[in-house]
C-alpha cells in the first residue's frame, strides 16, 4: 500500500519533478495490479510449463519501463499506457524464449502430420476426435497440443529473422502492414473516447437516451422513434439535438 502521508499525486509529483526513488517503489507498488491483471490473463493461453511467476517478472519489467517513459502532458491515463507496455514486456519476453518443450513441438508436428493424412483421405478437415483416434491418443491430449501450438505461432509471428539488430527488423510482423488497423496508441485513445461516450449517455435524461439508441444502435427513423414513444416527429428531433448538444458539451 503507499505510504499513508502521502497521496498518489504526491508520490507522482516527487516522481515527475525529481525522479525520487522512494516515490518509484510507491507508484510500482499501486500499480501491481496490472501486472497480476495481464500475468493472469497470458498464462491461461500458455502451457502449464510456462511458469506464472517468470510471466509476473517480465510484467514488473514492462511496469517500470511504462514508469521512466511516461510521459503526463500527454492526454492518455498511466493505467491504459502502462497495460500497453506491461503485455507488450510479457510478450516481447516470451517470444525470446523456447518455453514449448521439445516434447510437446514433436507431439504438435506429428499431430499436423496426421492431419494431413486424413484431409486427403477424407476430402475435408479432420475433426478432434478422428485425429485422436488415428493416433490412438486421448481427445483432451490433441485439443492441449492444438492449444500450445497456436499460442506458441501467435507468439513467433513478430519473431526477427536470423541475427537482425534492433534497428533492423525482420518477420511477418514487420513485413506485413495493416494500414487499415489503428496502432495500439490509438486504439486505446479510441476506446477511452467510446467510454467517455457512453458515460455521458448515461448523464442524459430518458427520452434522450432512447432518442439516441433508437437512431443510432436501432437505426430507426425519426418518424418510428415518433410513433414508439408516442411524440410527433419533430419533437423527436427536437430531442435528437438537445441531446447532441449536451454530448458535445461534455465530451468538449
Amino acid at each position: 500500500m503507499l505510504d499513508k502521508a502521502l497521496t498518489i499525486d504526491q508520490h507522482w509529483k516527487n516522481w515527475i519533478e525529481d525522479k525520487d526513488a522512494f516515490a518509484a517503489d510507491r507508484l510500482v507498488e499501486h500499480y501491481l495490479y496490472l501486472v497480476d491483471y495481464h500475468t493472469n490473463r497470458i498464462a491461461s493461453h500458455l502451457p502449464k510449463n510456462v511458469l506464472k511467476d517468470d510471466i509476473r517478472s517480465l510484467g514488473l519489467f514492462g511496469l517500470y519501463d511504462a514508469l521512466q517513459k511516461f510521459e503526463p502532458e500527454r492526454d492518455l491515463k498511466f493505467d491504459t499506457y502502462a497495460s500497453f507496455r506491461i503485455r507488450g514486456a510479457i510478450i516481447d519476453g516470451l517470444r525470446k524464449e523456447d518455453w514449448l518443450p521439445r516434447s510437446t513441438r514433436e507431439k504438435a508436428k506429428k499431430i499436423d502430420q496426421a492431419s494431413h493424412e486424413l484431409i486427403q483421405k477424407l476430402q475435408r478437415n479432420p475433426s478432434v476426435t478422428e485425429v485422436a483416434e488415428h493416433l490412438n491418443m486421448k481427445v483432451s491430449e490433441v485439443e492441449t497440443s492444438y492449444k500450445d501450438a497456436w499460442s506458441a505461432h501467435l507468439l513467433s509471428i513478430e519473431e526477427k529473422v536470423g541475427e537482425s539488430s534492433e534497428d533492423h527488423k525482420e518477420g511477418i510482423g514487420y513485413t506485413i502492414v495493416d494500414k487499415d488497423q489503428l496502432s495500439p496508441e490509438d486504439k486505446i485513445l479510441k476506446d477511452e473516447n467510446y467510454e467517455e461516450l457512453a458515460q455521458s449517455i448515461k448523464q442524459l435524461n430518458q427520452n434522450e437516451q432512447m432518442v439516441i439508441s433508437l437512431f443510432y444502435h436501432e437505426e430507426l427513423t425519426f418518424t418510428e422513434i415518433g410513433h414508439v414513444l408516442s411524440l410527433t416527429t419533430s419533437r423527436i428531433s427536437q430531442i435528437h439535438k438537445q441531446a447532441i448538444f449536451k454530448l458535445k458539451h461534455v465530451l468538449s
